[in-house]
């Protein structure tokens, strides 16, 4: 046998469970991933997804060189050149476009990685002296994110390991199972000690399979049930009374605007019944300690942000925060204490600061001429950590901004995604085991390292020493941009965390009181939840844009809601080109409930098409009863490429942003469903 270690590494991707890893190597190839048995949250398992990393790094399609487009855009039609050339083409095109105008070139980045160096390091510092426009990363959490941040004054929250002590845990808009597995795991532990496990969801998931009972709400109605419950508190005088006077502000006025949704009001506009609204009030308020986990799903409609600021009160008005089995988490991320500034070094950027672009409304940004209030046309994007065309909501309109012909656009990949086959150049990155790194995480409330286990296969590059060398071929001399990555991770966090010995461990716990909330403390400005801020007012129900009782007229040609969560073994779109992953899924599906597929004479197996004025999807029908009547499920996010006629469900989204927070709306959107032509099918065949 050869030389054998292991190293600490962390799971990159965009889920609460940050999982602590162990790698072993042989011989410089990586044979093991395991979770690493001490880590508290992780406690040594691995989701079906991360246990397979060894598969996605030695993927036979893994892009190991840089590559120059051959043939249109979208094609994905490249050739191989070297990474002098592509750096120096790619320098002259973003030096000629910013001597006009640097806004004209924008970044595009998400959560491909959550790694602080490999995400918004060396990358923010380079656009920011380029002075190129700023993106604004809204495209998951920025809705729940502001909400909490105007409630509590941060993302903060529970512990995640103290789910184990709940008595009756809600857990709202997340299928724990798939996407949450390891706070499941505690929250499967309440369940064997006695606790009642509550699903609010409006599909029946795997996780609502698992709980006593499941709450299938009509999309977006999330905000209405969160009234209803505060309306039956104050009836039942369910409330603690000394809790909300000494560490809260706006109860007199959420109180008033409660008065206002009864269990009957708040049940009609949910799609349930007013026992189920009362029950669940009932349950909640007098079984402790009682917790809510509330997942992001549920924010991605019109009012999920004001959805959030209602939810996020309930466990103050019953004094929930006083036990550490009580309370919520949405997010952890406010806990960890990271030196952005440090990181971005936002003191590059120029005066006055350059214009901010949405990136949930990418396809319209690309499509918009120069104009006073948008600045200039964007000439040239570079996409890394994300792959947009598959993602962005309302992709018609992506796809055809992509398209541009005078769009220069530059990829960082590990995979020809969807985005990728419409870049001009693609650059090779590195996977996670490949690189050195450090995180945080919104899903628990340590920091962990992430070291590098095996060399960068081929000629792959870490996103850092990329843009390093952007910077250098540009002339970029300040000392920020030779911070090594070890140093930068150094920088990453202020001296809470011992850098030296989270090293050494792998991990390292945040110094936090176990109920970090029992006597008030919240991180607001005067240290109480605030239920009204000045400057967003009290939160009411605010109703989606695209609904049956909301837009009853384009409801009459589009009846059913649609949303699209992700697919059990995808992580937005990663993994999905993962072939033993992608066979579990086997193909593209759209549920739809037994009473709706008998209106539309449709059956189970059959190809159909999902249609709006937008675009339409074609995809097999699942009939079964985890769709509620009156809503499908597309379940996502698969790569274009990989759809039946090159289409996924963001055919159908829109680009409208939500109340606050300016997220997008994916679950905000009517369709109508109807059996494939046999010419279509033809087609496609």
């Amino acid at each position: 046998m050869g030389q054998r270690t292991t190293v600490h590494a962390a799971c990159p991707h965009d889920c609460p469970d940050t999982c602590a890893i162990r790698v072993t190597v042989e011989d410089g190839v990586a044979v093991r991933i395991q979770g690493d048995p001490d880590h508290p949250p992780t406690h040594g398992a691995l989701c079906t997804k991360v246990a397979r990393y060894t598969e996605r790094t030695y993927h036979p399609e893994r892009l190991l060189h840089p590559l120059r487009r051959a043939g249109p855009k979208g094609s994905g039609r490249f050739t191989r050149v070297s990474w002098d050339e592509a750096l120096e083409e790619i320098a002259t095109r973003l030096r000629a476009i910013a001597a006009r105008d640097p806004q004209a070139i924008l970044p595009y980045s998400y959560a491909g990685t959550m790694g602080l160096v490999q995400g918004e390091s060396i990358a923010a510092r380079f656009f920011h002296r380029l002075g190129a426009s700023l993106l604004d990363r809204t495209i998951c959490a920025s809705a729940g994110g502001t909400a909490l941040n105007a409630t509590y004054g941060s993302r903060v929250g529970m512990h995640v390991e103290h789910y184990r002590e709940s008595r009756v845990i809600l857990i709202w808009g997340s299928n724990s199972i798939a996407s949450n597995l390891h706070f499941w795991t505690f929250a499967q532990e309440a369940k064997r000690a006695g606790a009642k496990l509550i699903c609010i969801d409006p599909r029946r998931t795997e996780t609502a399979d698992k709980c006593h009972q499941h709450i299938a709400l009509l999309p977006g109605t999330d905000g209405a049930l969160a009234l209803g419950m505060i309306n039956e508190l104050v009836r039942n005088d369910w409330l603690d009374h000394d809790y909300i006077r000494r560490h809260t502000d706006g109860w007199p006025e959420l109180s008033a605007q409660a008065a206002l949704w009864p269990a009957e009001r708040a049940a009609a506009v949910c799609g349930l019944t007013a026992e189920e609204v009362r029950g669940l009030a009932r349950d909640y308020a007098t079984v402790e300690p009682s917790a809510i986990r509330l997942n992001y799903g549920m924010q991605r409609a019109r009012g999920g942000g004001s959805a959030v600021r209602l939810i996020a009160a309930l466990p103050c008005l019953i004094g929930a925060w006083r036990r550490r089995g009580g309370g919520l988490l949405l997010s952890s991320s406010g806990f960890a204490p990271i030196r952005r500034n440090a990181l971005e070094r936002p003191d590059l950027l120029p005066a006055p600061t350059p214009r901010t672009v949405n990136m949930s409304a990418i396809g319209e940004a690309l499509l918009r001429e120069a104009a006073p209030g948008f600045g200039p046309k964007i000439e040239a994007l570079v996409v890394y950590n994300s792959n947009p065309v598959a993602v962005a909501p309302q992709s018609p309109q992506v796809v055809r901004g992509f398209a541009r012909e005078d769009l220069f656009t530059v990829v960082l990949e590990q995979f020809q995604t969807d985005t990728a086959d419409h870049a001009d150049f693609i650059l090779p990155a590195t996977t996670q085991l490949e690189h050195f790194d450090v995180h945080a995480s919104y899903g628990h409330t340590y920091v962990l390292v992430n070291e590098p286990a095996i060399a960068p296969l081929g000629e792959a590059r870490p996103n850092t020493a990329i843009f390093r060398a952007l910077a250098a071929r540009l002339g970029f001399t300040e000392d920020c941009f030779a911070d090594t990555d070890e140093q930068i991770g150094a920088q990453a966090f202020d001296a809470t965390v011992d850098f030296a010995r989270l090293r050494r461990t792998g991990w390292w716990r945040l110094p936090l009181a176990d109920a970090p909330f029992a006597d008030g403390g919240f991180p607001t400005p005067n240290g109480r939840a605030q239920f009204a801020p000045a400057a967003l007012g009290v939160a009411d129900f605010v109703a989606p844009y695209e609904s049956v009782q909301s837009a009853p007229e384009l409801a009459l040609r589009y009846p059913l809601a649609m949303i699209s969560p992700p697919a059990r073994h995808f992580l937005n779109s990663t993994f999905v080109n993962v072939r033993s992953l992608r066979s579990i899924e086997g193909e593209p599906l759209l549920e739809m409930h037994p009473d709706d597929a008998a209106r539309r004479g449709l059956s189970d197996g059959a190809m159909v098409r999902t249609y709006n004025d937008r675009g339409e999807y074609r995809c097999r029908l699942q009939v079964t009863d985890r769709a509620r009547p009156g809503v499908v499920v597309a379940l996502g996010v698969w790569w274009r490429k990989f759809g039946v006629a090159g289409t996924n469900a963001n055919e159908l989204t829109h680009q409208r942003l939500t109340d606050i927070g300016r997220a997008p709306t994916f679950y905000d959107c009517l369709v109508e469903v109807a059996a494939s032509a046999p010419d279509q099918l033809a087609i496609e065949a």
